[in-house]
């Protein structure tokens, strides 16, 4: 029986606001999921980066859940991209808690391929089975992004190192497990495709006339949502300019509000980001009609959802993707991108659209069809709702996590497992070279 468990998440801790450049569906996936397992009687440490000076090194954060903030490198906000340096000093100080503590830990449950280096190290040192969830993959962002990508080279044979010596991976829908198996060679029984879940308790419907109150939007006409963390790949540039063609083209007048940033009032304080998108929306005369929200808590985050008339989210590729299914749970249809994990959650026709990346122009026709026809969207809403309720709730999700963790830890009984060189020294290596 699962016990106690740890959890590794060097950049995204459970307790971090949400919308920023580093701060997203991953942060709300381990926040979910240990305090899930807490109710089941699991005892649950969250093991992420210290990044401020006066956070404690254990914060009791919730009923049966701690957070245990790891010193590696300054106390302060480091960009992901530049954190794997700091990678030896996070498992040297996990694996010192563990043993100081007297902490028997049943299995290492990592999320991101950085993390899995921690995790591996305290496999090798405390005999702990390890799954990981990777959130991303490295060699699929570089086929989308390019030189643009700023994580090190060595991330892809690292993550492959990972995949080989892992107990189990958790892939969050099926192109992730594809992508596991063409890109990485895994052995396809160490994988379990278990999507992300919703909290219901903070995402259902309200009345759009409560919702558009309480968020003080009192202009008519469709709202159209842009909803989560502002960086290129999410494709926000195209939902402006699907946003121009819906007003322009078709004659509808549609606002866009764009939730999240690094900052809550764009206004006072404009990202430089937030100010490239502003000339976007400048440059398709959308300007007035495209309302920069900045960020917000989640708790504030169902009003915005449940006041739009359409949720859009158009990234170049997506490896799961949580507000889609956020905002199905609120009852607001979603158009959405032909990609990655959007491809599993959003039925096309039924619970919303799907359109090809980097196409606002298909993005404006579908939008427009659901601001026209008030059947179809009630009707989206509907089996939208449903599907959310059937399919994505987190009691599922943690039941099929803790019942892939026993599997991982009979496979890790039964297999003497050898990982080949210290993780401290793979990472020299590579840091070296």
């Amino acid at each position: 029986m699962i016990r106690r468990i740890a959890l590794i998440s060097e950049h995204a801790s459970p307790a971090a606001t949400l919308g920023g450049v580093d701060c997203g569906g991953q942060n709300v996936y381990v926040a979910q999921l240990a305090q899930h397992l807490a109710r089941r009687g699991v005892a649950v440490d969250v093991f992420t980066r210290r990044d401020a000076g006066d956070q404690p090194e254990v914060q009791r954060w919730a009923p049966g859940v701690r957070i245990v903030h790891a010193s590696a490198g300054p106390a302060t906000a480091i960009c992901k991209e530049a954190l794997l340096p700091y990678m030896d000093e996070f498992a040297r100080f996990a694996i010192d808690f563990a043993t100081d503590e007297g902490v028997v830990y049943d299995i290492v449950h990592a999320n991101f391929w950085m993390s899995g280096l921690v995790a591996l190290a305290m496999r090798q040192t405390l005999g702990i089975p390890v799954v990981i969830t990777f959130h991303a993959l490295g060699r699929v962002r570089r086929q989308h992004q390019g030189d643009a990508d700023r994580f090190p080279p060595c991330r892809g044979r690292l993550e492959e190192m990972i995949v080989d010596e892992a107990d189990g991976i958790v892939a969050e829908c099926p192109e992730d497990a594809g992508d596991l198996l063409r890109l990485y060679g895994a052995d396809t029984r160490r994988i379990r495709i278990i999507p992300c879940g919703v909290d219901r308790d903070r995402f259902h419907p309200i009345a759009n006339a409560n919702a558009r109150r309480a968020i003080g939007l009192t202009t008519g006409g469709p709202c159209l949502l842009q909803l989560g963390r502002m960086v290129a790949r999410k494709g926000v540039d195209d939902v402006i300019r699907a946003t121009a063609l819906v007003r322009h083209d078709y004659g509808i007048p549609a606002r866009l509000l764009v939730v999240g940033g690094d900052t809550e009032d764009p206004n006072r304080e404009p990202t430089p980001e937030i100010e490239r998108l502003r000339q976007v929306a400048r440059g398709a005369d959308v300007a007035d009609a495209v309302t920069f929200v900045g960020r917000r808590g989640g708790d504030a985050l169902r009003f915005y959802y449940s006041a739009a008339d359409v949720f859009i989210t158009l990234p170049w590729y997506e490896p799961f993707g949580m507000t889609p299914l956020e905002s199905m749970a609120c009852g607001t249809p979603v158009v959405g991108a032909r990609v990655g994990g959007l491809k599993f959650t959003i039925r096309d026709g039924e619970t919303g659209f799907l359109v090809p990346p980097k196409n606002p122009v298909a993005a404006a026709e579908r939008i427009t069809e659901l601001c026209t026809q008030p059947q179809l969207r009630a009707s989206f809403a509907a089996e939208g709702l449903r599907d959310v309720r059937e399919r994505f709730t987190w009691d599922d999700v943690t039941s099929s996590m803790l019942a892939f963790y026993e599997e991982a830890r009979a496979r890790a009984n039964e297999t003497v497992v050898s990982c080949g060189q210290p993780v401290a020294s793979e990472l020299s290596e590579d840091l070296s070279a």
